[in-house]
């Protein structure tokens, strides 16, 4: 009976989901709540997300690669320029899939690894840095527009147009 109550006792304390929470302030969530999903983009926006991403990103000299994706984080349309590091074709999915399926854009989630917040790492493919947009039309969400290549904050920026440019008519 002994061993039996040992190994669990050495198992409780090696394992920190057995373990007692510490005290302290409740953890803060991401962002505000998020916008509702509606109805999926079709592939003309997302063609238009394409095209604004990657106008933003040669008018900077920059190479990436884009990918727009719908509200469920599924590929609608991709597009990458000659000599674009072969890492950024799937990374910009990722940018993508991330912010759709968490109904925020991936720069949450770098925001909450800065700030000491590891769960973020626990969920598998999700892009802990900038460069995936959500694309908003009446305030739901229809899809998204996820940008790798250039530095974190260009990929944003390239998406950002690509994600504004999908909704115009």
């Amino acid at each position: 009976m002994r061993p039996i109550l040992l190994a669990a006792a050495l198992l409780s304390l090696a394992s920190p989901s057995l373990a007692q929470p510490a005290a302290g302030p409740a953890p803060q969530a991401l962002q505000p709540p998020a916008p509702p999903y509606g109805q999926d983009i079709d592939a003309a926006a997302a063609r238009r997300a394409i095209d604004a991403a990657m106008a933003e990103a040669r008018a900077n000299g920059w190479t990436v690669a884009v990918s727009v994706v719908d509200t469920h984080g599924e590929l609608i349309a991709f597009e990458r320029m000659d000599g674009v590091q072969y890492g950024s074709i799937e990374v910009s999915r990722q940018k993508a899939w991330t912010a759709a399926r968490f109904r925020r854009d991936s720069k949450a989630f770098a925001d909450s690894l800065a700030a000491g917040r590891l769960g973020s790492l626990s969920f598998e493919g999700v892009a802990s840095v900038e460069g995936g947009i959500l694309i908003l039309a009446g305030g739901k969400i229809v899809g998204a527009v996820g940008v790798s290549g250039a530095s974190s904050a260009q990929d944003a920026q390239c998406a950002r147009a690509g994600a504004e440019a999908a909704v115009r008519r």
